[in-house]
């Protein structure tokens, strides 16, 4: 690691560049807002259980980088989680596949209440390019019930944030009601 950052010293290689779709400053600002939200809804944090119902994997790498330095969700008490009993956000990608409906709505139920259904990218809201093969269930809304969905093929990192924070934000004005 010393060599390499020796290298990166005499090269002045630059440094990783700031997403340009990410709008900084304004955005932190509202999000950091949303941490209180998160204190009186959530007690102080979220947990978010992701689960991959037969995607490309596109969505899970948008979901990854959410917790790289870039993006550091976890720095408004958003993390992700293992274990479905400890989550209070279920991230649903993929246009669930009938393989994935069982284990899908044992994970929704295997977590406590309140809880939250997040429908993240094309496939999971309706299926997506498989939607109306014989293999998908076209969507999570057709196995479980789904609280919000994020568009995009694949959503980028800071659509994700952006609805995360619009979810909370309907839940602390009791647009939304938690499961």
């Amino acid at each position: 690691m010393i060599k390499e950052i020796l290298k990166n010293l005499l090269t002045k290689k630059s440094a990783i560049p700031f997403p340009e779709d990410f709008k900084g400053n304004n955005e932190m600002l509202e999000i950091i807002s949303s941490k209180k939200k998160i204190e009186t809804g959530f007690k102080r944090s979220i947990k978010i259980r992701q689960v991959d119902s037969g995607s490309c994997n596109a969505c899970e790498w948008e979901c990854t980088a959410l917790s790289n330095p870039i993006y550091d969700i976890q720095r408004f008490g958003i993390d992700f989680t293992a274990s479905p009993r400890h989550a209070d956000i279920l991230l649903v990608t993929g246009p669930v596949s009938r393989q994935m409906e069982l284990a899908l709505r044992k994970t929704y139920l295997a977590m406590p209440e309140p809880k939250l259904v997040v429908a993240c990218g094309d496939c999971a809201i309706d299926g997506g390019i498989y939607k109306g093969s014989y293999a998908v269930t076209n969507g999570a809304a057709n196995v479980i019930p789904v609280d919000c969905c994020i568009k995009g093929c694949p959503p980028s990192p800071s659509d994700i944030i952006q609805a995360l924070k619009k979810l909370l934000d309907a839940l602390a004005d009791n647009k939304a009601q938690i499961k």
